[in-house]
């Protein structure tokens, strides 16, 4: 598709009549005067972070793509890969390339909800409780297995994943800013798990998947561990804060500040629409999904360079938005269809706008 600007970003605001009453305070009108440009040091930012992060995980640059537009659009990420393929890995290197805080938490069918929220501790030599808080209170905050936990102790993440909050005794007590939640689960067993209930994993921006590495990218990996690479002290393998949470927030602002043809608008919608019509699936992408795809093309166009969205934007982040929010009727499941093979259909079927 051309660089060349559309007409519909440019069309000025027609101002109201004076004599008119001000109107009731509703959401801001869009920018009028045309797509922004996307700042060039600001991607150089992200672009050298992609870099920095593969100083320690090798093969794997879809799933920090996946994580960049995720921080850039206050999302969460569902992270799923066999044991062994660097998950953990991946999100310290992140935090360290990022100068953020992150903590772990292994998800257990013992960890209650306090163990992750924080509880009340009560103080002897006050008389009093206090607040202790939990890992929650972080940046990035990976969720190791999340399906091995009870649905009760999943749910307690709900609330912070939606709000950026905690409620304890009834008082909410804010998260730091930002704040993501990278969830990983094991694809290959399920014994012993709780799968995700629909309405969570709608909380989740992105699904990601971490394959096992191509033979040339395991020869490096083993390469780097030959030459003394240790996993356990990044700062010994080079990796440092390459860009900083004020450079994430102004980054952030710009992504907002992308623009949206009302023909890209309708395409997104039809997308989402046409999964609830398909025959293959029981549960089609709900509205949430559609603003979620909005906002992951977005971030998509800004990384690329452009302060519009094209509908090869929404193409390309389709599947890693939507393909969890889908769910396959199960005489389709045992014919062999798949969520990826029924969101090909619906792309190749959903006629794109010139």
């Amino acid at each position: 598709m051309s660089d060349q600007v559309p007409m519909w970003q440019a069309t000025p605001t027609t101002p109201a009549p004076a004599a008119a009453p001000p109107a009731p305070p509703g959401p801001p009108a869009p920018p009028s005067d045309g797509p922004i440009t996307p700042s060039e040091p600001l991607r150089a930012g992200f672009a050298t972070l992609r870099a920095e992060v593969g100083k320690a995980v090798v093969g794997q640059d879809a799933a920090v793509t996946g994580l960049v537009i995720a921080l850039l659009c206050r999302g969460h990420v569902l992270l799923e890969g066999v044991p062994g393929v660097a998950k953990t890995l991946l999100v310290r290197a992140l935090s360290g390339a990022l100068d953020l805080d992150t903590k772990r938490v292994q998800f257990t069918p013992d960890l209650m909800p306090g163990d992750v929220t924080g509880s009340l501790v009560y103080d002897a030599r006050t008389a009093q409780f206090s607040f202790r808080e939990g890992p929650v209170f972080t940046n990035l905050l990976l969720a190791d297995e999340i399906n091995r936990t009870p649905p009760k102790t999943q749910a307690s993440l709900l609330e912070a994943m939606e709000e950026r909050q905690v409620s304890v005794d009834g008082t909410p007590r804010p998260l730091p800013d930002p704040f993501l939640v990278i969830a990983t689960q094991n694809p290959v067993e399920y014994e012993g798990t709780y799968p995700l209930p629909e309405a969570q994993l709608d909380r989740f921006l992105l699904k990601l998947t971490m394959p096992l590495p191509e033979r040339t990218h395991e020869i490096e990996v083993l390469r780097r561990h030959a030459a003394g690479f240790d996993p356990r002290d990044l700062v010994a393998a080079g990796v440092h804060a390459v860009t900083s949470p004020a450079e994430l927030a102004r980054s952030r602002a710009e992504v907002a500040r992308v623009q949206v043809s009302p023909e890209v608008l309708g395409y997104v919608v039809d997308v989402c629409r046409a999964t609830r019509q398909s025959p293959s699936l029981s549960l089609g992408v709900s509205p949430r999904g559609a603003t979620a795809l909005l906002a992951t093309s977005r971030a998509w166009a800004w990384l690329s360079g452009r302060g519009y969205v094209t509908p090869d934007d929404v193409k390309a982040l389709a599947h890693p938005t939507l393909k969890h929010r889908v769910q396959l009727r199960a005489e389709a499941e045992l014919e062999g269809v798949t969520a990826e093979s029924v969101l090909d259909t619906v792309l190749a079927a959903v006629p794109v706008p010139r």
